[in-house]
């Protein structure tokens, strides 16, 4: 079971995360598309994709919760595949 990549965010701040699929996508495949799903209580600012890293700017959250977000990609070759992440929010 592998755990899920954590990031610490302050509650006022307004950073960029980014995941890079280069080692799934291998060398001839790219992402052709780049979704993400923000819960409730953070804000996405935006977001953007290159042939193989899908980004996204976030801000907002509450001190104290935990949020997780999926980035799910189609690549060119029509493969789909998602990712985790968790946003710690803390006051720093």
């Amino acid at each position: 079971m592998s755990t899920l990549p954590i990031f610490v965010k302050d509650p006022d701040a307004t950073k960029d995360y980014h995941i890079n699929w280069s080692t799934w996508l291998g060398s001839s495949d790219e992402i052709s598309s780049s979704t993400w799903t923000v819960p409730t209580g953070l804000t996405e600012v935006r977001s953007t994709n290159s042939t193989t890293l899908a980004t996204i700017w976030l801000s907002g959250g509450t001190a104290g919760e935990d949020y997780e977000l999926v980035n799910r990609i189609v690549s060119t070759d029509g493969r789909t595949e998602d990712q985790t992440f968790v946003i710690c929010v803390r006051a720093q």
